[in-house]
């Protein structure tokens, strides 16, 4: 899918690996898995939070994919064409997400979606998450070692 809808974005071996080395050089990573479409990407959540977790991630989240201005018009002419005997499921669906339209622009609903597909989405993703340890509310981080930079220096 990746493949198809983001073609020039790195491979979720080469995320996986970058997950992996940062973890095991002591910071502690979250991902971020973005953005979810209905009909088309949400049934490998089981799969990438296994995954992630594996790689040592310790927290996750999720957004489902909102289609604001323009970008409503390029995905549905992308999705007609790289997935047609899927589009009219995966359009739905991405409605019944946004209160019947594609966009959404209400603070609190806009990334979660509203409605039965939003909240099975969510009950998936949070079993997931919890099963694979990736429910951590708070990374902590050492500030140890961070010193607060002077103030700016003059040019003269």
């Amino acid at each position: 899918l990746r493949q198809v809808m983001e073609p020039r974005t790195t491979t979720a071996k080469q995320r996986l690996k970058i997950v992996e080395e940062l973890s095991k050089a002591g910071i502690p990573m979250g991902v971020m898995v973005a953005p979810l479409v209905p009909g088309l990407s949400d049934h490998e959540i089981p799969t990438i939070l296994k995954a992630v977790a594996n790689a040592g991630a310790i927290k996750s989240g999720y957004t489902i994919v909102r289609l604001n201005g323009a970008i409503g018009q390029i995905f549905e002419d992308w999705l007609r064409k790289n997935f047609p005997d899927r589009f009219d499921k995966v359009w739905h669906m991405i409605q019944s997400c946004h209160g019947g339209t594609v966009n959404d622009s209400r603070f609190g609903d806009r990334m979660r979606g509203e409605g039965n597909i939003a909240k099975m989405i969510s009950d998936s993703f949070r079993l997931h998450a919890r099963l694979n340890g990736l429910n951590k509310k708070e990374i902590i981080l050492n500030h140890s070692l961070f010193k607060v930079p002077n103030d700016q220096m003059s040019l003269f």
